[in-house]
């Protein structure tokens, strides 16, 4: 008889940073005994099954998000969509709710996923932001996720508490929340001696067209480095590629095990500044080159930080140049912050019987939201604002109408 108890992943499918960064926590759930399963969707769910083939994955309603072409319009061309991404989240509660029940589940860890909570068993949520920074509405924009972090159990953010530290003010708040707890970073990838093979390795990553723009303008702009370049193109595929050209070596996608032999034969890392890939290079103390992608204050803000703080440079999609990686040198690299993780500790949140769950969570559940005066505005702060992935698109509209929300607070 399987006596596991049954913990439901739910990685926000933005990229490949939160599918990543779930990986280690998939295998210390293993570790202690636990049965894992996966539900996602697009490539987060498609790199989850690579890594994990003889885990139960199931498909959540996707977004289906299309993202502009220039990160000006980023957030506008986001804002277009909220009627359809209101009916995916919806969807998604129901789906929770459905998998919870057949598959018997026994805890739920939501890395961000909107829909991704249970009142009946012990959810977790795992953010890296805290402050959520949408420029002028920052104010705002955090407000609203930390009522929604309130309902979990507990939040795990993938930092040191303590200066220095990698996520800066972004998940660091000056009033800490209860169910707060820092885990220390999160990494798929173990530093190793090996002779280096290239001196510069191209890792992208990230929401479409951006991926696509980036990955046109690296290949163009690198023709003339000279030196061996490795160029993973972040694309998963039902078949790993792999390919020569002049001083490229091209893959489409790799796995963990590639990617940490991959990383530590490469001198130097060009990519995005997202903060599962700053993790990776944290822990291998590695010099990075980060171009943010346009329009996410998140990649834009971290970005700067390191490049203030003296660790990597950066520099605007639309303006970078071949001639600009030659600052790298200048700059100290990474720090690895990685602690040795309790996950027996974290774990134990899962082992409190559903019956007990249910009987502390009727007996002190409470309203977490100060919205009560309008229901409509409840239900669409809950909804639009749960979630870092949608923040950003409503900072030119709060510019105007921000004076006229504050009367419902």
């Amino acid at each position: 008889m399987n006596t596991k108890k049954k913990i439901l992943i739910t990685p926000l499918n933005w990229g490949l940073g939160h599918a990543t960064r779930c990986i280690p926590i998939i295998k210390a759930l293993e570790y202690y005994n636990f049965e894992p399963i996966i539900a996602s969707d697009g490539v987060a769910l498609a790199l989850l099954k690579k890594e994990f083939p003889h885990l139960i994955c199931l498909e959540l309603p996707a977004y289906n998000i299309e993202y502009a072409s220039n990160g000006k319009n980023f957030k506008w061309k986001l804002l277009a969509q909220m009627p359809k991404m209101f009916m995916a989240i919806n969807k998604e509660k129901r789906a929770i709710n459905t998998i919870i029940s057949a598959y018997n589940i026994d805890g739920l860890i939501s890395d961000n996923r909107l829909g991704s909570f249970s009142k009946s068993i012990p959810s977790v949520f795992i953010t890296h932001q805290l402050n959520v920074l949408s420029g002028k509405t920052s104010w705002l924009t955090t407000k609203v996720h930390l009522n929604y972090i309130k309902k979990y159990a507990a939040c795990w953010v993938p930092d040191v508490n303590k200066f220095p530290n990698l996520s800066g003010k972004l998940g660091h708040l000056k009033n800490p929340l209860d169910n707060v707890k820092y885990i220390g970073p999160l990494s798929r990838i173990n530093k190793k001696e090996l002779p280096k093979k290239y001196d510069l390795m191209v890792i992208l990553s990230g929401p479409e067209p951006q991926r696509t723009l980036l990955e046109e303008k690296l290949i163009k702009e690198l023709q003339e480095y000279p030196e061996q370049i490795l160029f993973v193109k972040g694309v998963i595929q039902s078949e790993q590629k792999n390919w020569e050209e002049n001083q490229f070596t091209y893959f489409n996608f790799m796995n963990s095990e590639q990617l940490e032999t991959a990383f530590n034969e490469s001198e130097v890392v060009l990519c995005r500044s997202g903060y599962t890939t700053v993790m990776d290079l944290a822990k291998l103390g590695k010099k990075a080159f980060f171009i943010p992608t346009p329009g996410q204050y998140e990649q834009e803000y971290l970005a700067k930080k390191y490049k203030k703080e003296g660790i990597a440079p950066c520099s605007k999609q639309e303006k970078f140049t071949i001639q600009k990686l030659s600052k790298i040198e200048v700059y100290k690299g990474l720090q690895d912050f990685s602690t040795e993780i309790d996950w027996k500790n974290l774990f134990i949140l899962f082992q409190t019987l559903k019956q007990s769950w249910n009987m502390m969570l009727f007996n002190s559940f409470t309203i977490i939201t100060n919205f009560d005066n309008n229901f409509i505005i409840h239900k669409i702060f809950n909804t639009y604002f749960s979630c870092p992935v949608f923040f950003s698109i409503f900072n030119g509209i709060f510019d105007q109408i921000s004076n006229y929300l504050l009367n419902f607070f």
